[in-house]
């Protein structure tokens, strides 16, 4: 059954905030956004390709020395189209804003080093855990998911979990326009729940400007790609839609929250428990995955992206009808059509091609 008081107060939301200036400014920002990713890239490319190559190895899945480093350009415009959406007149807490951002930007110069000279696994992890427990240190201590247990073991797994999220980002950006494939339909949805005011106001600049930035990003990382996003650009992008999606389960939208990554945390967790049940060294780099294992059994790299940016905008809408409709039951039966979803595509990834 709808919820029909949610139902309108999400309107009420709609009509509030999505007044045509407000959607005017929204549009303005993602533009910008984009601009500002794609100018820097021109100014910094040369750069890159000089300092910033990145060699095949055994992760690779391409055969020439490509410049890395895009992430740059990514995280920048973001943060700069974050700071622009003043011009809503909504207000957002800049602490809020400012504590994700500066979280972001200090694992961006953590995976920038790594790019140039990579850091070892202990190192890396130890200061990857460093902020993220200083940013829910620094993070409102209202804000709680399960309130039957205690807030220091609840942060503790959520501590654990973007953890994780951060680096199975990192882990799955490993294929041209894969990032943007993933990411693009999910910072879209975010942004349009946060407009809706089914996910805090505060996810709105993040998701919006990010939104942007890969779509400035986009036109370089096409296959076959000109430009990788570099680790100085998957895991502050971890981080920032990690952190977004928390603040949508926030809202008690526990299956929109698992709903929208579900294709990354599905190929990476599946992949990460093979490789330890079979006694594998499961932190070296490897081409295991199953968007990876596709190219090997004869897909275009332009058909894996595509499947699973199609995916993913079906995982949103999932997501959305979970928001919408607020049950338990459709929540359980939108989980088992996305997994349904997400388990097609793993198991024809999986598969030879026959020609």
């Amino acid at each position: 059954m709808i919820d029909t008081k949610s139902w309108t107060a999400a309107n009420y939301a709609f009509m509030t905030v999505l007044d045509p200036q407000s959607t005017f400014a929204a549009l303005a920002i993602a533009v910008a956004a984009a601009l500002i990713c794609a100018g820097l890239i021109v100014a910094l490319r040369p750069l890159l390709q000089r300092y910033a190559l990145a060699r095949p190895n055994a992760r690779s899945s391409h055969v020439t020395p490509t410049p890395q480093g895009g992430g740059i350009a990514v995280i920048a415009a973001t943060a700069i189209g974050a700071a622009l959406t003043g011009s809503f007149g909504t207000s957002f807490s800049e602490t809020t804003i400012l504590t994700v951002l500066a979280a972001a930007l200090c694992l961006a110069a953590m995976g920038m080093i790594d790019d140039l000279r990579p850091i070892p696994v202990v190192p890396r992890l130890t200061l990857q855990l460093v902020v993220v427990v200083l940013l829910f240190a620094a993070l409102p201590l209202q804000i709680r998911f399960f309130e039957v247990i205690p807030i220091a073991l609840e942060r503790a797994f959520l501590v654990l979990g973007l953890l994780w999220f951060i680096n199975l980002v990192n882990f799955m950006d490993g294929l041209d326009w894969m990032t943007v494939a993933e990411m693009l339909p999910m910072t879209i949805a975010l942004a349009v729940f946060a407009f809706l005011g089914e996910a805090p106001v505060d996810t709105l600049p993040i998701a919006l400007a990010l939104a942007g930035a890969l779509l400035g990003f986009a036109p370089f990382n096409r296959p076959v790609a000109r430009l990788f996003l570099g680790d100085v650009g998957s895991l502050p992008i971890g981080l920032l839609t990690g952190w977004c999606l928390l603040e949508l389960a926030s809202r008690q939208h526990f299956a929109a929250a698992l709903l929208l990554p579900l294709y990354y945390l599905a190929d990476a967790t599946i992949t990460l428990f093979r490789r330890i049940a079979n006694g594998e060294r499961f932190w070296d780099a490897h081409r295991t995955h199953f968007y990876q294992r596709a190219t090997d059994n004869g897909f275009g790299v332009r058909r894996v992206v595509t499947d699973i940016f199609l995916l993913n905008f079906l995982l949103a809408g999932l997501a959305a009808t979970s928001i919408a409709i607020r049950s338990t039951g459709i929540d359980l039966t939108m989980l088992a059509l996305g997994a349904l979803g997400v388990t097609i595509v793993l198991v024809r990834f999986s598969r030879m091609q026959v020609a």
